[in-house]
């Protein structure tokens, strides 16, 4: 990789304006006009960027690259999810991008002034046609409201002395960009541009100049509090996920499997509107709720066990993390019972203390005192130091643009939405009775910090034991929905 510096002499912004202004093409438009209509705002990523001027320091220029695309199988790609920062601030989607904020005022030779640049893919028909159409530049003027944007190739003519800024701040790279041959205007181009304009040499982060520490604070600052229109999408994105867990509670049976209970909650998912999920669904059934991160779904058929549904729908790039662990047979047995309890009172200790300025070692230490003393008094465990080992994680995170947003750790404030998810884990083997093996709980609500408490947003699934099961036993949308055995499945003499 090169390390080399070299400064381009070609003026900062008229040397581009003339080929920005050749390869300008009408922006991308709906025939029908059928596309949602409450994404963000472009006054609110303004609003970001102004923000994120505030916090920089004197003298300071950001560096937002997008997100690598990622392979799938061979020649098939992900579909693709943009740098959450990056569409925080700009609103852009697309990969193959990077964004400059200024600190200060910046001035070309030719006497052009701003304050931000955005480079983005450059329109392209043959290729649109393959992957869809491009915003190009004036797209992104039109729809994004921002002024100072160039094709991604105009990157490498950017004259901008980059040594004359007391700090210059962006993330770590990402590994593993892959390098399209045929076009100088990639991703790994663009970072490799940098680098050489820059002058960021392998060991970056031992040169002060260059700070990748500041990037993540100050993003955590901002993203940690959400703003009005963040909380439109997340409460949207938190309902939904919640709809998703009461219709599978009702339609839920023994010989269902994890990956068709998976389909259920991601089918209610997309019938609301939400495109995604924000990670990989988590259905375990018995023994495989006690995997923290379980995403296989394998299980052919779910039983009678407890089974735990980690599930978050992610709407408009804001993502919903909802937790219920329920009985499948419609009725939590004596143990089950015992265990679910416990773990709705540590959630209940953390929520009496949640409001701004609680601190989060707070929370944390009343929702595990709660579990580690009730385990020891269930005799699962001798010692609240044994009892750790069933709860092996943290109480909660922040949720977002990403599941485990950006934000800091210290005192809850207001305006941030963060989960709150004790649970216990039995894993069969356990140094305790046998009647308490497999049995895995997590209950994980989102909730939203106000001055004086919370509001707890993930309210629309019941929590609790008789709620539940009062859920299980009522009829459901989907109870009528079946399908034609395959063909394939017959046995052919063999």
């Amino acid at each position: 990789m090169p390390t080399h510096y070299f400064r381009n002499t070609v003026p900062l912004l008229a040397g581009i304006i003339s080929s920005c202004l050749l390869a300008a093409q009408p922006s991308p438009t709906q025939p029908d006009d059928l596309t949602p209509k409450d994404y963000l705002s472009k006054e609110f990523h303004a609003s970001r960027r102004a923000a994120l001027r505030e916090l920089l320091p004197d003298n300071s220029v950001m560096v937002v690259f997008a997100y690598p695309t990622r392979t799938f199988s061979n020649d098939v790609e992900y579909l693709y999810h943009q740098n959450p920062d990056m569409y925080y601030f700009t609103g852009y989607k697309e990969p193959h991008s990077v964004f400059l904020i200024f600190k200060n005022e910046q001035t070309d030779s030719a006497g052009n002034r701003f304050q931000e640049l955005l480079f983005v893919q450059k329109r392209n028909a043959a290729a649109e046609q393959w992957t869809g159409k491009r915003l190009g530049t004036e797209g992104v003027k039109e729809k994004l409201g921002i002024s100072t944007v160039y094709n991604g190739e105009d990157f490498k003519k950017l004259g901008l002395d980059f040594s004359k800024f007391d700090k210059v701040i962006f993330d770590r790279f990402p590994l593993d960009v892959p390098n399209n041959p045929r076009d100088n205007a990639d991703l790994f181009d663009l970072i490799q541009q940098f680098r050489q304009k820059a002058g960021v040499p392998d060991e970056y982060a031992k040169e002060k100049r260059f700070d990748t520490k500041a990037y993540r604070d100050l993003t955590a600052q901002l993203r940690e509090i959400k703003t009005g229109e963040e909380l439109v999408l997340l409460r949207k994105a938190i309902e939904i996920s919640c709809q998703g867990q009461n219709e599978v509670m009702k339609a839920v049976r023994p010989d269902m499997s994890e990956l068709e209970i998976q389909g259920l909650h991601e089918y209610v998912h997309k019938k609301y509107g939400a495109e995604e999920v924000g990670y990989g669904s988590i259905i375990g059934a018995g023994e495989n709720g006690c995997i923290l991160h379980y995403m296989e779904n394998t299980k052919t058929k779910v039983g009678t066990s407890m089974l735990l549904m980690d599930v978050g729908a992610e709407y408009h790039g804001y993502t919903a993390d909802v937790t219920r662990t329920i009985p499948v047979d419609g009725k939590f047995s004596a143990e089950e019972k015992a265990i679910y309890q416990l773990v709705y009172d540590a959630q209940e200790a953390a929520f009496q203390l949640l409001k701004n300025g609680c601190k989060w070692a707070d929370i944390n230490n009343a929702a595990r005192k709660t579990i580690t003393a009730g385990l020891v008094k269930l005799g699962v465990a001798k010692t609240e130091e044994e009892a750790n080992q069933y709860y092996p994680h943290g109480l909660g995170h922040h949720i977002g643009l990403d599941v485990h947003d950006r934000g800091t750790y210290g005192e809850l404030k207001k305006d941030m939405v963060i989960t709150i998810e004790p649970g216990i884990y039995i894993p069969e083997g356990s140094k305790c009775d046998k009647k308490w093996w497999s049995i895995a709980v997590r209950i994980e609500d989102d909730a939203l910090i106000t001055e004086t408490g919370y509001e707890l947003l993930s309210a629309f699934a019941p929590r609790k034991i008789e709620e539940i099961e009062k859920m299980i036993a009522q009829k459901s949308a989907l109870d009528d929905f079946k399908l034609p055995p395959l063909k394939s499945a017959e046995k052919k003499g063999f």
